[in-house]
């Protein structure tokens, strides 16, 4: 079979597949480049645009990039047919980096996604990422699960958490039948890729913080659309895992109403059906960030690094990364609770690094650090800084900073507080 035959029958089978969606552009650029590529001619980018897309000839290249974007578009429809319709095909269609046509190439790389799992990771991943990434997805389900079933063995009448559990921390969580959600701050990358499309590294980039970040991030610098790509991958810190560890045996009585859930996945709705527990870095709230922080007297300084404490003008800037904080460092955990909109508790156990994070997860599922929070805030919403003092990768010491009312009326408020 030719390539002029592949290329005839394969662009039946995406057509009718629907992977190229509503876009009358998309279609009509894949149309066109079929025709393009059947002919055996190459367009230039002002040919496309004119038409493809019905641009006047006074189209001016350099300062509209719909044709740039659009391929980037049709190249990802592909990349997904390939994922799953054509997953078996021997050979596939690929657009050129740099080119504006179609080709065909092996399909020998293309992965085997479930049905389920259309955005799953695409051709180009790397083999070992792949069988990486199952590996660690199946060890945190294993001590999940663990953790989540272990505490449930201890009797309450042994129960070494009953005081933390009936702490004015914890008891407005458990002593209803609503759901638990917890929050785990989470980190959208995307990868750079070769002129193959082969993935050579992933990229974080506090700038890009979802799908919808990447493509106005590519739509906004068209010349990025050939080197990155969206892989539909976030990652977790490693402080998370170690603070679910202690989190979850206080909640494990009531582990049927528990869920835990990625803070890219928060919406509105979630924020008044449940109880919400954050679970790390400032960085990685998303949406919950102008909550948290609405009725605050902290907010977020010139980095995610820092805290500016608005009542004193202090500043705090965590040590992690700085060269005078490479083996001995400061950095700062944070600890608030409040009541959600509908009846439901608000309780977050955040920092600016690691070490804070798991000191964070400690304090609030110890009685003596508890017993101390309570009496200095025996109720209502409340906030509380700790200094937390780290020796290489291990948290030595704690100090608490301040303790602070939180005001509830300005975190459901239209509009937040002004900073």
């Amino acid at each position: 079979m030719t390539d002029a035959d592949i290329l005839s029958s394969q662009a039946e089978a995406i057509r009718a597949s629907g992977i190229l969606g509503r876009s009358s552009l998309t279609q009509r650029l894949f149309d066109f480049l079929i025709e393009c590529s059947l002919k055996g001619k190459i367009p230039k980018e002002i040919e496309v645009a004119i038409d493809a897309f019905g641009r006047g000839d006074n189209f001016d290249v350099s300062q509209d990039a719909v044709v740039r974007v659009y391929i980037h578009k049709l190249r990802r429809k592909l990349e997904e047919f390939y994922a799953g319709p054509g997953k078996l095909e021997a050979s596939r269609i690929v657009i050129p980096r740099g080119e504006y046509r179609l080709a065909v190439a092996p399909n020998a790389a293309a992965v085997v996604v479930p049905d389920s799992e259309p955005d799953g990771p695409v051709a180009s991943t790397p083999r070992w990422y792949r069988w990486a990434g199952a590996l660690l997805g199946v060890s945190l389900l294993v001590n999940l699960l663990l953790v989540l079933t272990g505490p449930l063995q201890v009797g309450k009448e042994t129960d070494p958490l009953k005081q933390v559990r009936e702490s004015a921390l914890w008891s407005p969580l458990l002593d209803d039948d609503l759901p638990i959600y917890v929050v785990t701050g989470d980190y959208y990358i995307f990868a750079e890729v070769d002129q193959f499309l082969l993935v050579t590294r992933l990229i974080r980039d506090f700038n890009i913080n979802s799908r919808d970040d990447f493509e106005r991030a590519l739509q906004n610098d068209s010349s990025l659309a050939d080197k990155y790509q969206d892989l539909n991958l976030a990652y977790l810190p490693t402080a998370s895992a170690f603070a679910l560890r202690d989190v979850m045996p206080v909640l494990a009585l009531a582990n049927r109403r528990v869920q835990v859930i990625m803070a890219s996945d928060v919406n509105p709705n979630l924020l008044k059906s449940g109880h919400v527990i954050y679970i790390g870095y400032f960085s990685g709230m998303a949406t919950l960030h102008e909550v948290i922080f609405a009725g605050s007297r902290l907010m977020s300084g010139e980095s995610y690094d820092e805290l500016y404490d608005r009542t004193t003008g202090t500043s705090y800037v965590s040590d992690v990364g700085s060269e005078q904080g490479r083996l001995k460092y400061r950095d700062y955990g944070y600890i608030s609770t409040f009541p959600g909109p509908n009846g439901n508790q608000f309780v977050i156990l955040a920092g600016t690094r690691d070490i804070a994070v798991m000191r964070t997860a400690e304090v609030a599922t110890q009685d003596n650090s508890l017993r101390e929070l309570r009496t200095l805030r025996p109720e209502g919403a409340f906030e509380a800084l700790y200094e937390v003092y780290g020796f290489g990768r291990t948290d030595i010491d704690a100090k608490l900073i301040f303790t602070s009312p939180l005001d509830t009326k300005a975190i459901w408020r239209e509009s937040p507080a002004k900073e």
